[in-house]
C-alpha cells in the first residue's frame, strides 16, 4: 500500500528511514523528529470546552486536528498523527470494568476490584465490555480518525494501557503492591489474562484504522509497517527487579511476540532498574529513556543511555534543540531517535542539516 500525505511530502523516503531504524541499520544519520509551527498561521486554534467535554466533543477535536495539520511542519522522522488526546476513557481499564473520572485537564481511573484479596477475583471473568458507552464512543472516534486523517495524517491507535498499569487501575496501586508480596502467582495470572484481552482489542482497533493508513502509529509517534505499540509498565517504578521479572515480564514478552515492532516506555528513574530484564526480550527493539518529572534531561543519565546502545537496542530520547549537539557528541547515531521541536521551519531544517553532518556511528 502506498499513500501520499499532503502534510508530509517526503513520506515515502521517511518510511524507508523508519524501516532502517527498526532494523538497527545505519542510514547515514541519527533519526531526528523535529516539528515547528508554520507561518503565517492558517485559521484560529479552536478553544477547548472548559470541562471534561474537551476529551469527548467530536466537533472540537476534529477542528483541533485540522488546525494542527494545517499549521505544523513535520521535519525528518516527525509524523502527522490524528489523535484525540489521552485522558484515559479510551483504554483497557475502562473497557475491562473500571471507572473513569475526568476534568478539563486530565482523567483518572477508579478501581473495580479494590475490595478484599486478589484471590477473591477470577481473572477469566474479566472481559471487554462492548456494551459500555465508552467502548461505543471509542468506535465512533476511530471512524473520525479514519475520515479525518485520510491523505494527510496517520490515525493513532491511542494509549490503551498496558502491562501492570491496567491491573493497578482495576485493583488500585496500593492493593497491587500488597498483592505482589501476598499472591505473586495470582498477579501473573491476571497479567496474562489482561494481556490476552489487550491483544484482542488491539487487533480490532488496528483493523479499523488500516483503512486510512499503511502500518501503524500510536501515542508514541513512530511509524511501523506492521502492528506497533509502545509497551510500558509505569507501575514497576515501585517494585524490585525480581518482582518485575516474576510478575510482569512474561506479559510484556507476550505483547512483543504479538506486535511487529515495540518500543518500551521506560518512565522514571525507578524503572531504569528493569532494563536488564527487558533486554532479554528479543522482539523488543527500542527503548525510550524518560527520567521523569523534575529529573532533567535524559542526557543527564549517560550510563543508562550507553547501556541501551551497548545492548544493541534502539534508543529514543526527547530533548531540547540546544541539546542535539551534545547528544550527537556522546551517543552512537546507529539506532538513535531524537525527538525535539523548533521555533520555525527554517530552524527545524537547520537542525536536520546539523544531524546529517555530525552523526557518527561509534562505540559507546
Amino acid at each position: 500500500m502506498s499513500m501520499f500525505l499532503s502534510t508530509k511530502p517526503d513520506w515515502e523516503s521517511c518510511k524507508e528511514r523508519y524501516l532502517a531504524w527498526w532494523s538497527h541499520e545505519d542510514f547515514g544519520r541519527a533519526g531526528i523528529s523535529v516539528t515547528a509551527p508554520l507561518s503565517p498561521e492558517k485559521g484560529e486554534c479552536p478553544q477547548p470546552p472548559e470541562n471534561a467535554a474537551r476529551w469527548t466533543d467530536e466537533d472540537y477535536i476534529c477542528r483541533l486536528m485540522d488546525y494542527k495539520m494545517n499549521n505544523t511542519y513535520y521535519g525528518g522522522e516527525a509524523l502527522p498523527v490524528w489523535n484525540a488526546g489521552y485522558p484515559g476513557w479510551d483504554a483497557m481499564p475502562v473497557f475491562n470494568g473500571g471507572g473513569i473520572e475526568m476534568d478539563a485537564n486530565t482523567g483518572w481511573w477508579t478501581p473495580s476490584m479494590g475490595e478484599g484479596d486478589l484471590v477473591d477475583y477470577d481473572p477469566e471473568k474479566i472481559v471487554i465490555n462492548r456494551d459500555s458507552p465508552w467502548y461505543k464512543k471509542s468506535a465512533v472516534f476511530r471512524e473520525l480518525a479514519v475520515s479525518g486523517s485520510k491523505g494527510r495524517a496517520l490515525p493513532s491507535t491511542g494509549a490503551i494501557g498496558g502491562c501492570g498499569d491496567t491491573l493497578a487501575a482495576l485493583r488500585s496501586t496500593l492493593k497491587l503492591l500488597y498483592d505482589i508480596k501476598d499472591a505473586p502467582d495470582e498477579v501473573l495470572n491476571f497479567e496474562l489474562r489482561l494481556m490476552d484481552l489487550w491483544i484482542e482489542h488491539y487487533t480490532e482497533r488496528h483493523a479499523d484504522l488500516r483503512e486510512a493508513a499503511e502500518g501503524s502509529t500510536g501515542y508514541f509517534e513512530l511509524w511501523s509497517p506492521g502492528k506497533f505499540y509502545a509497551s510500558a509498565c509505569d507501575f514497576a517504578y515501585s517494585i524490585s527487579p525480581a518482582d518485575f521479572e516474576r510478575c510482569f515480564l512474561p506479559a510484556i514478552d507476550k505483547q512483543t511476540r504479538y506486535l511487529d515492532h515495540t518500543i518500551h516506555h521506560v518512565d522514571g528513574l525507578g524503572n531504569f532498574l528493569h532494563l536488564d530484564a527487558l533486554f532479554s526480550l528479543n522482539r523488543l527493539q527500542a527503548f525510550q529513556i524518560l527520567p521523569g518529572a523534575g529529573k532533567g534531561s535524559p542526557l543527564n543519565y549517560p550510563e543508562t543511555l550507553f547501556k541501551v546502545q551497548r545492548a544493541g537496542k534502539n534508543l529514543h530520547i526527547s530533548i531540547e534543540p540546544g541539546e542535539v549537539k551534545h547528544a550527537l557528541g556522546m551517543l552512537s547515531s546507529r539506532g538513535l531517535m531524537i525527538i525535539t521541536q523548533a521555533g520555525t521551519k527554517e530552524e527545524a531544517d537547520e537542525i536536520i542539516r546539523y544531524v546529517e553532518k555530525n552523526s557518527v556511528v561509534r562505540k559507546v
